[in-house]
């Protein structure tokens, strides 16, 4: 089988919900980024076979392809959307990697963008047996329905709130997460270690929006919880929502041998292996683990075999889960902070997160790494990539 090699990526900064994209659609945000990737990486769009993105809350429609169609560079390329809410994005980047592995394609450009800011709200249909219950002519909705039981927009934070509980998790153990998350990415942006993979779409210098400089744990004790008095989650333990896009460039040996001889430059790392689980669709945060200790078994390989870890932290508790589970290896977890501060743009998160695991792995000159996400219905993601020994 061939190997999918990944030569790297960007994303953009990170806005928050009507904020600084609040009037860039995700088609749009995503072609700028496209655009600038394939600048970045002197990628001939000819070159490419297919592009495979993820999208969460968007129109619909194949939008990938528009997303194209709008950079004005992609007309004859081929294009996947991908929807697995949360999971769409490490999704996208795993189909990709199988389209060269089974020699397929050449060259994938695969990854995610999303708009919170400019999604649109859905109504029932009078025809549809839900629509009186539901509101009617009045009910406008932004969030799929993830369960057959029930359809509100609290689906998810009543998800993490039930695993906190059930798993005993407590507030106190999610705010000590949260600030840790913040400080290590205002750490991660003083030290500028992922400058080089974010890019602007406005023009101006990139700034993640969601990170908070001042974050206090006297600050995350203040927060009200967002459900019923006494509940744990709150604002600042959960991610809010968030515009973004992020992508990566994923080739076959071939490509990358002439790539190489082109540019001088080789690949990041390799695709090594993938895994998927599912669970109860109330406790999915839970799957951003059983997903890693899946794939830990398919590859064959240990917990401390690996050199760094990323999780997409949409909800505390997944890091509370996961130093329960991996409490050695927890020193090397989310090194540069988690979505908590940079945000959690529902589509692009997948993209984001391997992007963060290559830096984490070049810091740590390791040799593996894991990324995985917990998506909402109940199911998780993991990949496990190997780092170039040389790398540059």
């Amino acid at each position: 089988m061939e190997k999918a090699y990944i030569l790297g990526g960007i994303r953009s900064d990170i806005g928050i919900e009507n904020g600084k994209y609040c009037n860039i659609p995700a088609e749009k945000l995503g072609a700028a980024v496209f655009k600038q990737l394939l600048e970045k990486y002197s990628i001939e769009p000819e070159k490419i076979d297919l592009v495979i993105a993820g999208n969460a809350v968007g129109a619909g429609g194949n939008l990938t392809r528009l997303m194209l169609l709008e950079s004005e560079i992609g007309k004859d390329i081929p294009a996947v959307t991908v929807d697995v809410q949360c999971g769409s994005g490490l999704e996208s980047i795993a189909l990709a990697a199988a389209k060269i592995r089974s020699g397929q394609a050449d060259v994938v450009i695969a990854g995610g963008f999303e708009s919170s800011s400019t999604a649109p709200r859905r109504s029932y249909h009078p025809n549809h047996p839900d629509y009186e219950k539901y509101g009617g002519k009045d009910n406008w909705y932004r969030v799929a329905k993830f369960v057959p039981e029930y359809h509100h927009e609290q689906v998810m934070l009543e998800g993490a709130e039930h695993t906190a509980v059930t798993e005993k998790v407590t507030r106190e153990e999610m705010d000590a997460w949260a600030l840790l998350s913040h400080k290590r990415a205002v750490k991660a942006r003083e030290d500028h270690v992922l400058e080089d993979c974010i890019v602007s779409v406005t023009g101006d210098l990139p700034k993640d929006e969601g990170i908070r400089d001042r974050m206090s744990e006297r600050l995350l004790k203040r927060l009200p919880p967002v459900l019923k008095e006494g509940s744990l989650i709150t604002a600042g333990n959960a991610c809010l929502t968030h515009d973004g896009a992020a992508f990566v460039i994923l080739c076959s040996e071939k490509f990358h041998q002439t790539y190489q001889a082109r540019t001088g430059k080789q690949a990041q790392a390799f695709f090594v292996q993938v895994a998927e689980s599912a669970g109860d669709p109330m406790k999915s945060p839970l799957t951003a683990i059983t997903a890693i200790e899946r794939l830990l078994a398919k590859a064959d390989i240990c917990p401390e075999q690996i050199a760094a870890w990323e999780c997409n932290e949409a909800f505390a508790v997944i890091d509370v889960l996961f130093e329960r589970h991996f409490p050695k290896q927890v020193k090397d977890y989310n090194i540069f902070g988690g979505a908590l501060a940079y945000g959690h743009p529902y589509g692009a998160s997948g993209g984001m997160i391997l992007l963060h695991l290559l830096k984490a792995l070049q810091n740590r000159n390791g040799k593996y790494g894991i990324c995985s996400i917990a998506a909402a219905g109940g199911v998780g993601t993991a990949l496990l990539v190997q780092r170039m020994n040389d790398a540059r």
